[in-house]
């Protein structure tokens, strides 16, 4: 049964949020394929602000979930972006990691692009052990027991020895 204890990205979530709709989204969202090379999806706003002129439902961002293959060529790739190196802080109570990276051009491959400008973005890693699914199905859905759950330290250590970065406290 230890197969089921193997921690493993479960997705890789990359959001770019621009905070207006029109032509900077559009090329928000160009950025983000060429990127990932997969298509993005539009975010929208869930409230209301008045003095950022945000209404609600309003398309203020995009996003690319990457799983499998793809999320850990891409998760790489952003590492090495960072040297390595990720804050403890970045590292949340269920072992997942967030993190940002300032602009696109760092990544292989990229030129800046006057017409399109400077994009930054975050990086949103879950992690997990299998039989997630039992949390999520439809029927007789239950609880995973604490001891199944991946823990800040856990989490920690399986991007150590994963991709060899360097937490920083």
């Amino acid at each position: 049964m230890a197969g089921m204890r193997e921690i493993r990205v479960e997705k890789v979530v990359v959001n770019v949020g621009v905070g207006e709709a029109g032509e900077k989204l559009v090329k928000a969202q160009k950025v983000l394929e060429l990127v990932t090379k997969q298509k993005s999806v539009q975010t929208l706003s869930h409230q209301a602000v008045r003095d950022w002129g945000v209404r609600r439902n309003m398309p203020i961002g995009t996003r690319v979930t990457l799983r499998g293959e793809g999320a850990e060529s891409f998760l790489k790739s952003a590492l090495d972006i960072r040297n390595n190196r990720l804050p403890g802080y970045s590292f949340d109570a269920r072992g997942n990691v967030s993190f940002g990276i300032q602009d696109y051009t760092d990544f292989p491959g990229m030129k800046y692009d006057p017409e399109i400008g400077v994009f930054g973005m975050d990086v949103s890693v879950s992690l997990q052990r299998p039989g997630w699914r039992v949390a999520r199905r439809a029927l007789r859905a239950r609880r995973i027991p604490r001891s199944h759950r991946v823990s800040r330290t856990e989490g920690i250590e399986f991007m150590k020895a994963r991709f060899k970065i360097e937490v920083v406290e």
